[in-house]
């Protein structure tokens, strides 16, 4: 989902709360880190994790709560030439899962509010969400899971990912993996591999 078909980014949600730039970006660096984040889309708890940071961070309790109260505002932005892609596969009858390291109430977002914000989301026949699940990529459970809840083999499914690692798993586990990095790569692999693109 992030960095492929969704440019997730809070910096779309902290520029409406720190004018600053610079001061923005100290918050991001200090407070809600990346690796305190990531914790959440493996088996964290988002509202366990947001009361320690703020016990951290006395004064930036509010700032600290918008991370995942207001979390649908850092996915507000889609990546165009990805959509048109999903769009594309779908009208062709192409089965399309949506498989995401994040954290678990991102699951019950994309079966409801994210079809409003980005409609393209209801071409997927389902959602695996690590936060929900309790695996995740690049770990081979997450991919077999995938395997499962559309009843199709590794060796059948193409994994696209901007994460070479996540890449690399599904392809330990049995699946053509592509590295994503551009749209037009990304359909010119597709093609490549006999989907229509």
């Amino acid at each position: 989902m992030g960095g492929v078909l969704i440019d997730y980014n809070p910096r779309h949600l902290y520029r409406k709360l720190i004018p600053r730039e610079a001061e923005m970006e100290h918050f991001l660096a200090t407070v809600t880190t990346r690796e305190w984040h990531m914790r959440q889309d493996y088996d964290g708890d988002p509202a366990v994790a947001t009361r320690e940071l703020q016990a951290l961070h006395p004064g930036k309790e509010a700032l600290i709560a918008a991370y995942y109260d207001r979390f649908d505002e850092m996915l507000d932005h889609s990546f165009p030439a990805m959509v048109e892609l999903v769009e594309f596969l779908g009208d062709r009858g192409v089965p399309l899962y949506l498989l995401s390291n994040a954290p678990g109430f991102l699951d019950a977002w994309l079966r409801g509010p994210a079809k409003e914000k980005h409609p393209f989301v209801a071409r997927f026949r389902d959602f695996i969400v690590s936060g929900h699940v309790g695996c995740w990529k690049p770990d081979a459970a997450i991919f077999e899971l995938t395997c499962r809840t559309g009843g199709f083999r590794p060796q059948d499914a193409v994994f696209i990912d901007d994460v070479v690692a996540n890449v690399e798993g599904a392809r330990a586990a049995g699946m053509s993996g592509i590295h994503h990095r551009s749209a037009d790569e990304t359909v010119s692999e597709l093609r490549a591999l006999g989907f229509p693109a």
